[in-house]
């Protein structure tokens, strides 16, 4: 009973899916199709796309079936009954076991350190009212993090429980290195646990270097002759310090190119070209 549009967003394709939609948009004026110069991520492609769509509310899914299109009908349904956001929560997939097992330990891990309470198994699949598509526009991010800024700064919201399909075709590019940026993305955007426990793990390193150096002095002063004091303990010391900095430094260069990317401005995408808008 609703007017619709559906909006495609090409991410830099090369298997052929421009042509397909070329096609579908020259059938049918609803269809609507945005083709992106380069691939410009996970997040900041759909992202775009969300906040290019002009109707009451705008309904998000990958194009790869995971998402089942039987659950439009219950989005609607409860949009109709007064919420803003309408999120798609997995409790299960048909992906492989141990990828779901680590993304479940992900998820428990980002919520119990961040800032804001997370959604576990929010993937960005759902329902957003136009109000709330007007404040993604507005927000001038060019990183991004859907799931973390609905939990920030969703209204009412209602879950809505699914079974996660495999993909119908193709392959996933998201490989270690993707999982891991995103990974890295929600932690630097909502997390302080990284530097905090750097301040904290470097406050109590520093009490016990230096309560072993009081405790070698004085029992070196004591039993001049025979408590030789060796290389294993100051080679072992420098090796563990050592690693620890290391450890902390790369975390805090997560934190600066997370900076570093917000403050360059880029846009989220630039287009090639856009069909029926």
């Amino acid at each position: 009973k609703y007017n619709y549009e559906i909006v495609f967003i090409d991410n830099f394709s090369t298997d052929g899916t421009r042509d397909i939609l070329e096609r579908l948009c020259a059938e049918d004026k609803h269809i609507k199709a945005i083709f992106n110069a380069k691939n410009f991520g996970q997040f900041n492609s759909p992202f775009y796309g969300m906040c290019q769509t002009t109707g009451d509310c705008t309904i998000v899914m990958c194009a790869d079936f995971q998402d089942p299109v039987d659950l439009i009908p219950q989005l609607v349904h409860e949009w109709e009954q007064g919420y803003k956001i309408v999120s798609a929560i997995k409790t299960s997939s048909d992906e492989s076991g141990f990828m779901y097992f680590l993304r479940s330990c992900y998820y428990k891990l980002i919520k119990k350190m961040s800032d804001v309470e997370q959604i576990e198994h929010f993937t960005g699949t759902g329902l957003y009212d136009k109000s709330f598509i007007d404040v993604l526009r507005g927000l001038d991010d060019p990183m991004p993090f859907l799931r973390g800024i609905v939990a920030e700064l969703g209204p009412r919201r209602k879950d809505i429980k699914y079974r996660q399909a495999e993909r119908r075709s193709g392959i996933s590019h998201n490989n270690w290195y993707r999982l891991y940026d995103a990974a890295m993305l929600s932690f630097t955007s909502y997390t302080k646990t990284g530097l905090r426990l750097a301040t904290f793990f470097g406050f109590f390193m520093a009490a016990v270097s230096m309560l072993t150096a009081v405790i070698y002095l004085i029992a070196k002063l004591i039993w001049w002759d025979y408590f030789p004091m060796g290389t294993a303990p100051i080679l072992i010391g420098m090796f563990f310090i050592g690693s620890v900095q290391l450890l902390f430094i790369g975390l805090l260069g997560e934190y600066v190119l997370n900076i570093n990317a917000r403050v360059m401005k880029r846009p989220l995408v630039v287009e090639e070209k856009r069909l029926n808008f």
